[in-house]
C-alpha cells in the first residue's frame, strides 16, 4: 500500500450559508477495502444548493470536501485487500468530500473509465443518476415522453429517450435550454412558465387531448410537479426525478385515482445502485449513446469553489453544469 503522500493538500470547506474557504489538510489515509482518488475534477450537483443557501437542518462548518460527491481522477493508492482496481487506473468514484484534492472510498464504489473518455470530465453520480431514472422510466419505442425541466438531468434524459425511439416532448423555462432538447432528439418543445394551464394546453393539443405515457419532472419544484402530474395519460407511469428538498407537495389525488397512472420515486439510496447507473452510464457514453459533453458549461478551479456553487444560484447565461477542477 502506497502512502508515501505529500502531508498536506487543498480541500473546500464550506463554513457558513454562501461561504467557502480552502484548508489545507493530511493526506486521507486508506483502509485495507479503499482506494485514495486523486481527484481532477467534481461536478456541482443541484443538491448541494441548499446547503450552499443555507437551511435551518444545516450544521456548519462541514466536513473538509463536501457536499461534492460526483468526482473522477486516478487511483493512487489501494487498501490490501483490493485486488480488482489498480494504482493509475482513471475512475468515477462516488465518494461525499470531493471538492479536494484527494478523497477515499471503498472500492466497490469506483468505476474504472475506458480509454475511449480518456480526456472527458466524467461526473459518474450525475451520469448515473441520469441512467437510473431512465432504466425505472421503461421507455419504449414508440411512446410520448414529456420530460419537465431541462437542465443537465433534463438534457440527458431527451437524449437517451429519443435514441430509445420515443417521441419526446421537452418543457423547459429557458429558451436556450429548449434549443438544447431539440438538438439532442425532442420532437416538441413547450416553454413553461407561471401559467401551467398553458402548458398542459399545449401538451393535450399535441396529442390529441390525450397525455404522455411516460412523463419524468426534473425539477424538483411544486409548479412544474403540477404540470407533469396533468399531462400524465391514463395508466401512465409519472417519474420523480427531481430532488423535492424543500418541505411538502400537493398532489392531485382525485385525479391520479381517476387515471390509474403509477407513480415512481426514481431516487436511489442503495450504493450498488448507483454503481450499476455509473457503469451503464459509461458504457453509454463511450458507445456514443449520450453525449453530456456540450452541458459541462462553466468550469472553476478548486480555489473559486464557492463561485462555481454561486453559479449553480444564479444559473447564468447558456448554464447547464458546473464542474470544479484541482489542476
Amino acid at each position: 500500500m502506497n502512502t508515501s503522500m505529500p502531508v498536506h493538500e487543498r480541500a473546500a470547506v464550506l463554513t457558513a450559508p454562501g461561504r467557502v474557504r480552502i484548508e489545507g489538510r493530511r493526506t486521507p489515509d486508506v483502509g485495507r477495502t479503499q482506494v485514495r482518488v486523486r481527484m481532477e475534477g467534481c461536478g456541482v450537483c443541484g443538491s448541494n444548493l441548499p446547503v450552499w443557501e443555507g437551511r435551518p437542518w444545516f450544521t456548519y462548518p462541514l466536513e473538509a470536501g463536501a457536499p461534492g460527491h460526483e468526482g473522477w481522477g486516478r487511483v493512487e493508492a489501494v487498501g490490501d485487500a483490493v485486488a480488482d482496481v489498480r494504482p493509475g487506473q482513471r475512475v468515477a468514484v462516488l465518494s461525499y468530500h470531493a471538492f479536494a484534492d484527494a478523497d477515499v472510498a471503498d472500492a466497490s464504489q469506483v468505476v474504472v473509465l475506458p480509454e475511449a473518455l480518456a480526456t472527458q470530465p466524467f461526473p459518474g453520480e450525475a451520469l448515473g443518476c441520469a441512467w437510473n431514472v431512465f432504466r425505472r422510466a421503461e421507455v419504449q419505442a414508440g411512446h410520448a415522453v414529456a420530460i419537465v425541466g431541462v437542465g443537465f438531468l433534463g438534457a440527458l434524459l431527451v437524449q437517451l429517450c429519443a435514441r430509445e425511439g420515443a417521441r419526446v416532448i421537452a418543457l423547459g423555462r429557458r429558451p436556450f435550454a429548449l434549443e438544447m432538447a431539440r438538438r439532442f432528439g425532442a420532437s416538441e418543445t413547450i416553454a413553461l412558465d407561471d401559467d401551467a394551464g398553458r402548458a398542459i394546453h399545449a401538451v393535450r393539443e399535441i396529442r390529441g387531448g390525450r397525455g404522455c405515457e411516460r412523463v419524468i419532472e426534473a425539477t424538483g419544484l411544486q409548479g412544474p410537479f403540477d404540470v407533469a402530474s396533468e399531462i400524465t395519460a391514463e395508466r401512465g407511469r409519472l417519474i420523480i426525478a427531481g430532488y423535492h428538498q424543500d418541505g411538502l407537495r400537493q398532489v392531485n389525488m382525485q385525479s391520479w385515482n381517476w387515471r390509474g397512472i403509477d407513480v415512481i420515486n426514481a431516487h436511489e439510496r442503495d450504493p450498488r445502485l448507483y454503481i450499476e447507473g455509473i457503469r451503464a452510464a459509461v458504457d453509454a457514453v463511450a458507445a456514443g449513446r449520450i453525449d453530456p459533453s456540450p452541458l459541462y458549461t462553466h468550469q472553476f478551479q478548486l480555489e473559486q469553489t464557492g463561485e462555481a456553487l454561486e453559479c449553480l444560484r444564479q444559473r447564468p447565461g447558456d448554464f447547464f453544469k458546473a464542474v470544479v477542477t484541482m489542476n
